[in-house]
């Protein structure tokens, strides 16, 4: 039994490219929403997912790298805060 539609590809692309692009968007997406909440959880996967989409061949680059950029930054942000007011986490 399937349960899921046969996937349809367009000739010349691969879906695994598509689905490359997609995790550049969202590595950038959690990348820019891990500046403000959730930073531990939000940088590390956007890392992953800028990772995996350049390894599989992402036509969007750009959104890409900056995706990884914005998870370090998350990471870098929590720590300065965490070094500010000497605690696990922050808060404003």
């Amino acid at each position: 039994m399937q349960l899921t539609a046969p996937a349809t590809t367009r000739p010349g692309t691969r879906p695994r490219t598509r689905d490359a692009d997609g995790m550049a968007v969202a590595s950038f997406i959690l990348g820019l929403l891990g500046l403000l909440v959730f930073n531990l959880f939000l940088g590390p996967t956007a890392i992953v997912l800028a990772t995996v989409s350049l390894w599989r061949g992402t036509k969007r680059k750009g959104r890409a790298y900056l995706g990884m950029g914005l998870g370090v930054a998350d990471l870098l942000v929590l720590l300065a805060f965490v070094q500010m007011d000497s605690s696990v986490s922050w808060s404003f």
